[in-house]
């Protein structure tokens, strides 16, 4: 393994998207508000309504222009403190053997794991014909060692499945990838991405028009769509407690096209991986599957569909599980349950969607998998969960909430820049609101920032990214 080619596929929003040299991503929220004409923000990423499995032409077309390595994201959706240096985390590895393949995650998954296709088979190629200078006593020829964030675990596991990327494939990694969905994404698709609770008065009142705009601006991307979730996610009011059906079965606003779009997308794979194992001898993968993902915080698992059309989400789908995951993905779903078959076989951590990958924990757990060390349930008794609202505005305080705190530790907050350390008098002590629980406000100037969370003894470090707005 250790002479392998190592190939990062980042997540939704992690690729910078440019034309002509302009950077088109970071997406500004102040665009999305009014700051910028909404026809500017449209033309310049929106894609053509029905696009489909395409490709976009001009004036639609973008380049992927590498990594993003600042806070960024979709308010409501997902959000990104910033891709780290991956091969830096991996001991050993070579700059001549690792490979980042950023792409256009606008576009549907089933173009960019064929574009993933042509970029391994090339990288592959030429790493075949070097690796001996490096490597003189490797036993083999390299394989593809596939570390995937998000999103970007769909793309390499369709490329491996159903494109035949298997036969070259030594491991696939995912990390907080929606194996399953995501029911944020019937949120967010049905313009109630940017929820009121936790906001401020002002926030509240602009969260409307955002979620507006945001909704019409993803609706063209084919890749949100693909993220709906394809479990059983959704119930009426009516139905006895904890029965839910399938997007198919109840319509909870989203175009008929888009759902049926997911379920053959996941169908597609599912298909493929079936006919591919009853076509192996011991009907085993030939490539190792490792999974990691968050656990600690309250997610969006599951929408109620009222008959005039009111919806409803829910953190809970029961009362009989411990129903949480990263913030952003259900655990249920980020475990690749088509590879594994018990939820101690995954590598859990306490930290948020948008940081599972700068984490520290993910640093030491990719690095134990790229040396061959053994799995086991991580997750340590004394993580936290936090709830944060999707944006603020400027100079309004906001609530955060720290949940799952065991009875007495002290947590804090902070609002800091990108890479930056908040100065000691930035902290903000939350106090105890109900056993459990901690609860405080912050407040600071335009822009995007790193909240971090800590809490003592023992010291753990939760973050996210936090939007705010000009007032």
């Amino acid at each position: 393994m250790k002479h392998d080619l190592v190939v990062f596929v980042p997540g939704i929003t992690g690729t910078r998207l440019t034309r002509d040299g302009t950077d088109l991503w970071n997406l500004s929220v102040g665009a999305l508000l009014g700051a910028a004409p909404p026809k500017k923000l449209i033309t310049r990423l929106r894609l053509p309504d029905g696009i489909g499995d395409e490709r976009p032409e001009e004036p639609y077309a973008v380049e992927a222009a590498g990594l993003v390595r600042r806070p960024t994201g979709l308010p409501g959706l997902v959000t990104q403190v910033g891709y780290p240096d991956v091969a830096g985390l991996l001991t050993g590895v070579r700059p001549e053997q690792f490979v980042v393949f950023p792409y256009d995650w606008r576009l549907s998954n089933r173009l960019t794991a064929a574009d993933l296709k042509t970029r391994v088979q090339r990288e592959l190629g030429r790493w075949t014909e070097e690796f001996r200078t490096h490597y003189p006593k490797a036993e083999d020829d390299p394989k593809v060692v596939l570390i995937c964030h998000s999103m970007g675990g769909l793309i390499g596991r369709y490329y491996l499945e159903v494109l035949g990327g298997r036969d070259t494939a030594r491991m696939l990694v995912t990390a907080g990838t929606p194996h399953r969905g995501a029911a944020k994404a019937v949120r967010f698709l049905t313009g109630h991405g940017v929820g009121t609770g936790l906001l401020g008065r002002t926030a509240a009142a602009l969260a409307g028009r955002l979620n507006e705009r945001l909704t019409d601006l993803c609706r063209s991307f084919p890749s949100v769509g693909q993220l709906l979730p394809v479990y059983e996610a959704v119930r009426r009011p009516d139905f006895p407690e904890g029965y839910y059906d399938q997007l198919t079965d109840i319509d909870v606003g989203l175009p008929t096209d888009m759902v049926q779009d997911v379920f053959s997308f996941h169908e597609e794979f599912e298909g493929a991986l079936r006919d591919n194992l009853r076509g192996s001898p011991d009907r085993r993968l030939p490539y190792e599957v490792q999974c990691l993902a968050g656990r600690a915080h309250p997610t969006l698992h599951a929408v109620t569909a009222d008959p005039g059309g009111r919806l409803d989400f829910h953190y809970v789908m029961n009362d009989s599980e411990p129903w949480t995951g990263d913030g952003t993905v259900p655990a249920e779903s980020a475990f690749a349950a088509w590879a594994l078959r018990r939820t101690e076989e995954a590598r859990w951590n306490g930290h948020r969607h948008g940081d599972l990958i700068s984490g520290e924990a993910f640093g030491h757990q990719l690095d134990a998998i790229h040396n061959g060390k053994s799995a086991g349930d991580t997750l340590a008794d004394d993580v936290f969960g936090i709830v944060v609202p999707e944006f603020a505005v400027a100079g309004e305080p906001f609530d955060i909430v720290a949940t799952g705190v065991a009875r007495g530790r002290t947590v804090r907050a902070a609002l800091h820049a990108h890479d930056a350390a908040a100065a000691p008098h930035d902290w903000v002590v939350l106090p105890e609101s109900e056993p459990g629980e901690r609860r405080g406000s912050l407040t600071a100037g335009p822009g995007m920032w790193v909240l971090s969370v800590v809490a003592d003894r023992p010291h753990v470090v939760q973050r996210d990214v936090m939007t705010l707005l000009e007032p």
